[in-house]
């Protein structure tokens, strides 16, 4: 009877330790483009999500990026601030882990503006005030005037979205930059929507992939 006893104490022991060692997990579920970044995604910035990872199963992500961006901008305008970078509003990972995504809000300033200067890898598009997208990042320039945004009615309020790509990058063709362009503007009108921003920053409801030559 000892014996028997030892045995199947050293059975339960074993169980709890393989389970202890992921034996016993689950594997992380599974979730489409349209679930990434709030649900901010149109149904073309989804597809061009799956065309800039390569894939249409991603991560879980986590959610309250949109608020948190609007009321950093929100705080960043009533300090003043001229220039401004955060955290990401919204990370995005394919399923495997191995490629990802970054869209991030802030303030910026006139002399930040490309203008006519011209960028290695970057194109310049007729969106906003001002944007550029290549196949590893994409810029969008806005100016909104908001009863949220502090002294906008003076001078407008001066936001940028970026999108940046981790590696593996993918190829550099005009497919991926529109791609990386249209999630950014997508998630872009999002946030001067949730801002209140007159005109919505100037965006239209779908995005401009006209190239600036």
């Amino acid at each position: 009877m000892a014996r028997t006893l030892t045995s199947v104490t050293a059975g339960l022991a074993l169980c709890v330790l393989l389970t202890a060692c992921g034996g016993g997990e689950e594997p992380p579920p599974r979730v489409t483009a349209a679930q990434q970044c709030d649900g901010t995604l149109s149904q073309g910035a989804a597809e061009g999500l799956e065309t800039v990872l390569g894939t249409k199963t991603f991560n879980p992500a986590g959610s309250g990026g949109l608020r948190r961006a609007v009321e950093q901008l929100e705080e960043d305008q009533a300090k003043g601030e001229r220039r401004t970078s955060h955290p990401s509003m919204c990370e995005v990972q394919d399923a495997d882990g191995r490629r990802g995504l970054d869209v991030q809000f802030g303030l910026y300033d006139e002399s930040d503006l490309f203008g006519k200067t011209r960028s290695a890898g970057l194109y310049a598009y007729d969106m906003g005030r001002e944007a550029r997208a290549g196949s590893k990042r994409a810029y969008l320039f806005l100016e909104c005037v908001s009863p949220r945004l502090k002294g906008s009615q003076e001078r407008p309020a001066r936001i940028r979205g970026t999108v940046e790509v981790g590696p593996p990058f993918p190829q550099d063709t005009a497919a991926v930059r529109e791609a990386n362009l249209t999630v950014l503007h997508s998630v872009g009108l999002a946030v001067a929507r949730e801002l209140g921003c007159e005109g919505d920053a100037g965006l239209t409801g779908e995005p401009v992939l006209k190239p600036v030559k």
